[in-house]
């Protein structure tokens, strides 16, 4: 059908008090971001709401991507037309042929005047639009609670806007409108959906991945980066952090009691997570964790891994069942990745035995038996390898923000035109 605009309406929790004008900021530029690849499409905001002018871009491909904004609780094609009765008319007419309705088809009008200006009210507007409709179309009947059709008609002082369909949005609050946290990224099924939770609660993600080469394999990294690959589709883009976990994990491996080694390995992550975050100025820690799924989630292991961070710890699926994650991981589209046969560091070293109730001063009496332990996680922050992950893009057309390019990436992740093609780096692994 031929469209004119897009309009997205904004959740009702977003937009209300005096945080209504940061909020719509935030969205507006979610989905200024969003629209980069399609240079002829023109945001209009109004109050309450924002239109997208299309001008001859494909809606399919629009709509697909403004689905993902956050803060945009649904979407409706439409026409406009001068606010002026008789071209109002004339487009209602126009939207309907394009429908093509069949026999039997129970139609309503739903006018709503906004303009007040307006000669016709929103209840004479139904009567003025519908009967030229059903003149039209006697194979119509009108059915004013449940109609196969419902045509809205607004009236705005700058043009009326008509539309039949609305399709859900991504809803939650808008991106980056609460802060910037961590994510603590994983190949497995939970982490992934823990990001997208979270940036549906208008966080700022920025993932951390622990890897453990050459003990984990290429494809198990590169497995992670096509994880945070779709969650940047949603999130417009994502910097993502890659730390050398072996030689933590090995000394963990020879000092440590075999029963604590999950407890001290999480330890681990969250001190080199809690430094990455003092760095990028995070507010928060995401982590995938699922009360009762595994030894590292119950709830003493929970307690002893989280104290080592004075950063809150948030864990959006802690109450979930693995059938609810595994149904929001399909959504997203994260699932089918994330069962693939590609181990990560977590499922090295593995005890027969794993503590579920560890002791917290046995667990820091292990630490600071080890030797060089401090300086073992300073080295896997100081060796960090960085990178930009951008919606519509690969991981082999990352920003790469490491070594001396790191200050130049840094303004071009800043910048974020569509046309930029960053030289590739084939030394990730």
């Amino acid at each position: 059908m031929n469209y004119d605009m897009i309009l997205l309406r904004y959740g009702e929790l977003a937009i209300k008090g005096k945080n209504r004008g940061r909020f719509e900021k935030a969205a507006y530029q979610h989905v200024k971001f969003v629209l980069a690849p399609f240079p002829q499409a023109k945001i209009i905001r109004v109050y309450g709401r924002m239109y997208v002018e299309l001008n001859g871009e494909p809606i399919e491909e629009v709509v697909g991507a403004l689905r993902r904004v956050f803060g945009i609780v649904s979407l409706s094609p439409v026409k406009r037309a001068p606010s002026e009765l008789e071209p109002i008319v004339e487009t209602a007419l126009q939207l309907m042929a394009e429908m093509n309705p069949g026999e039997n088809t129970t139609f309503k009008v739903t006018a709503r005047r906004a303009w007040k200006a307006f000669p016709h009210g929103s209840q004479e507007m139904n009567h003025l639009v519908g009967a030229p409709i059903l003149r039209q179309y006697p194979q119509l009947t009108v059915d004013v609670r449940k109609p196969d059709i419902e045509l809205h008609v607004e009236v705005r002082e700058e043009g009326t806007y008509l539309f039949n369909e609305v399709i859900p949005g991504a809803g939650g609050f808008p991106l980056a409108s609460n802060g910037r946290a961590m994510l603590l990224l994983s190949g497995g099924i939970d982490s992934p959906v823990a990001g997208y939770q979270a940036l549906r609660k208008g966080l700022e993600i920025e993932a951390i991945h622990f890897h453990s080469y050459p003990f984990t394999s290429e494809r198990a990294k590169q497995k992670v980066l096509d994880l945070a690959q779709v969650l940047a589709n949603y999130a417009g883009r994502i910097r993502v952090h890659l730390v050398p976990f072996t030689e933590i994990q090995t000394r963990l491996h020879q000092d440590a009691p075999d029963n604590l080694m999950i407890t001290l390995m999480r330890r681990a992550m969250m001190r080199i997570s809690t430094r990455l975050a003092e760095q990028r100025k995070a507010g928060a820690l995401i982590s995938g964790d699922s009360l009762g799924q595994v030894a590292s989630q119950t709830l003493g292991s929970m307690n002893v891994i989280g104290r080592v961070t004075d950063l809150p710890l948030l864990r959006p699926l802690v109450t979930m069942d693995k059938n609810e994650i595994i149904r929001i991981a399909e959504q997203i589209g994260t699932y089918d990745l994330s069962i693939l046969p590609y181990e990560d560091c977590c499922t090295l070293f593995v005890p027969k035995s794993p503590s579920t109730n560890p002791n917290l001063r046995v667990v820091e009496y292990a630490e600071h038996s080890m030797k060089d332990y401090e300086a073992l996680l300073e080295a896997a922050v100081a060796q960090t390898e960085s990178l930009v992950l951008r919606a519509g893009g690969s991981p082999d057309h990352a920003i790469v923000l490491s070594g001396p390019e790191r200050q130049d990436a840094s303004q071009a992740e800043v910048s974020g035109k569509p046309d930029e093609q960053p030289a590739r780096t084939d030394d990730w692994f």
